[in-house]
């Protein structure tokens, strides 16, 4: 399956505690923020998954791009595909492990249990005894400490997310305690759950040539693991070849059960997007890819597998939180400095007609960051959401509190020509001018800039957006560049726009830092593409973190919706319910799938008999 930043971006969205503080010092096993989780404290396993699923066959998959290290957690290299720079990924388990078919629903792993005190300064998180390494050692509090201390000095997503987590400290032999210095965050005992756990005892140990590992530096060597999975073979920057633990410890857990059923899984590394394609159709290659574009999904999709029955396309509705994707403005540029600017470009994008042309109508605007949940501002603000905003007045644009936030509608050509004389009139008050048909600036330089990409299947869509900036003197060019390189430039901030995903939680709290806070804006590695720096934005981030209940957490994020939406750091584009899935004809799936996240497939397994068969008729083994 070819990864996306949306996907990976869609892995690490954080959750947040409910427990009321009449549950405080009582050891829980699973909380929700939402109400109940519909599986109650004795969850068993997930009500959709086979839990006689068999084990076996091969998951054949695409990436794009390149790699050169195993080590995911810091900035430096391109990590392989099974890795995560947040969260476990294949190789490592976590404390807690979020919940596929619920929000903010988190159930046991490396972690049987967790307690918190009354003013939340604190949580405590019981390991199970059974956690073991892939060398049999067990998973031990050392490790877990050791793996707190080291993950926040070296990641920047772990640095921020327990930015108000101050030590980690051993209370029993199974028994960690985690230490805040603030009070009255609800969601942090429940985030502390996503704790990737790492082996201290192998990090601190030698290779096999008795040189002294170092995890603040990338490696090619396969590090020792926790989880279902190990890295069974490495050719850098050509595949990476993961094998099913037998004896994996955590197995029978119910978070597992009827899952990750696979007994390899082979991720080919494939240069351009066209050659990617080309390898899904011929078989052996890939044998799952999720479709990003409706206009692909409506027109590619004719190749001889696909007629004979051995490729399915479906659609698995998907309702998990806010999907939103848009164009980020690098503000940390005096190109996108000016409110006005970014004003003036949003209202060049036409959304209606690429929507039409390319897309068959299949995709939605979006129009709030929080897409697709109550979490999403409208109207205008009032009741208590105006009370959080009404301090902030004379620093907020004043149609904030005046009038509805609407993007433009291209739905007539009198209605590109009404938005392109306003965008013109606001680049106009920016400072620019019009001259000889190219907007230039008081000495005479051109408005120019670059949308960086790792992907050439933006570039339709984008040619729509460019032709409409030329109309108003403005030259958009797209750059496409290797993925290890688009990397490497997103992680400094070396661009002047991208089209960026952005995964919400149903229960935003600590990641809203990450992204939109000014700190986050100079942490390289973060994800404040648009470099905010927005006194009132901090404020309300932290409003958000120390809401008091659901109503108090939907006013203060409706209320920081609003004024980063009244800001145009991104150009808003598009959102779907449903998500495009084509897969060859190998695989057992459950009857019912998640609608909250899509279909996990990690609930699906492999027909043999359907696995030989296809690699009979297609000439290739899988």
């Amino acid at each position: 399956m070819r990864s996306t930043a949306a996907l990976l971006l869609g892995t690490f969205a954080a959750v947040a505690l409910s427990l009321s503080s009449a549950g405080a010092q009582e050891w829980h096993t699973t909380s929700s923020l939402m109400g109940k989780s519909k599986y109650g404290e004795n969850f068993e396993r997930y009500d959709y998954v086979n839990p006689d699923a068999p084990k076996g066959g091969t998951l054949n998959s695409v990436v794009q791009g390149s790699f050169d290290s195993l080590n995911p957690y810091i900035v430096r290299g391109t990590p392989a595909a099974g890795l995560a720079p947040f969260g476990g990924g294949l190789l490592y388990d976590t404390l807690m492990e979020q919940s596929i078919d619920e929000p903010s629903v988190s159930h046991p792993l490396v972690a049987e249990a967790f307690k918190y005190p009354d003013d939340y300064s604190s949580a405590t998180y019981r390991l199970d005894p059974r956690a073991r390494w892939h060398d049999g050692q067990p998973i031990t509090v050392d490790d877990v400490i050791w793996s707190f201390n080291t993950l926040k000095e070296l990641s920047p997503w772990y640095r921020r997310y327990y930015e108000n987590v101050t030590e980690a400290v051993a209370v029993g032999d199974r028994e960690v305690e985690f230490r805040f210095d603030q009070k009255g965050n609800r969601e942090l005992p429940k985030i502390l759950g996503d704790l990737a756990v790492l082996p201290k005892h192998w990090w601190e140990g030698t290779d096999a040539k008795g040189r002294k590992r170092d995890i603040t530096q990338p490696t090619l060597e396969p590090p020792l693991g926790s989880a279902a999975y190990k890295i069974e073979s490495v050719r850098p920057g050509q595949d990476i070849v993961w094998a099913r633990v037998p004896d994996y410890w955590g197995a029978k857990l119910p978070v597992k059960i009827g899952r990750e059923n696979f007994d390899k899984r082979k991720y080919i590394y494939i240069l351009d997007t066209e050659a990617a394609w080309q390898a899904f159709t011929k078989g052996g290659f890939e044998d799952i890819n999720r479709e990003p574009s409706a206009r692909n999904w409506k027109t590619k999709y004719d190749f001889p597998a696909l007629k004979a029955g051995d490729v399915i396309q479906k659609e698995f509705q998907s309702i998990s939180g806010a999907k939103f994707q848009g164009f980020a403005m690098n503000a940390r540029r005096p190109l996108f400095a000016d409110r006005k600017v970014r004003q003036a470009l949003t209202l060049a994008y036409d959304f209606e007609t690429p929507n039409r042309m390319l897309s068959f109508g299949l995709n939605t605007r979006v129009n709030s960051y929080f897409m697709g949940s109550d979490l999403a501002s409208s109207g205008l603000p009032e009741g208590k959401e105006l009370e959080i905003l009404e301090p902030f007045r004379s620093e907020l644009p004043p149609e904030l509190f005046t009038q509805e936030f609407k993007l433009p509608v291209y739905a007539t050509p009198q209605d590109e020509r009404t938005h392109l004389r306003e965008a013109l009139k606001l680049l106009s008050e920016a400072g620019w001018t019009l001259k000889n048909g190219k907007l230039v600036d008081a000495g005479g330089k051109p408005f120019e800039f670059e949308v960086l990409s790792a992907s050439d299947a933006l570039e339709a869509p984008f040619n729509f957006y460019a032709e409409t900036l030329r109309k108003i003197g403005i030259t958009a060019r797209m750059r496409v560049v290797d993925t290890s390189q688009y990397t490497n430039r997103l992680n400094d901030y070396d661009f002047d726009m991208i089209l960026a995903p952005l995964a919400q939680s149903e229960s935003p709290g600590n990641e809203q830092r990450e992204f939109w806070s000014a700190k986050a804006a100079d942490t390289p590695g973060s994800r404040n593409y648009s470099g905010i720096k927005n006194p009132v934005v901090d404020k309300l981030v932290e409003r958000v973190i120390f809401a008091t209940d659901r109503d108090d957490l939907l006013a203060a994020t409706h209320a920081l919706d609003r004024v980063l939406l009244w800001n145009y750091y991104y150009v808003p584009q598009l959102t779907r319910d449903v998500d495009f899935y084509a897969y060859w004809n190998k695989f057992g799936i459950p009857e019912k799938q998640p609608t909250y996240i899509g279909p996990d497939t990690e609930s699906w397994w492999i027909d043999v008999d359907k696995e030989k068969a296809l690699a009979a008729k297609y000439g290739r083994s899988n």
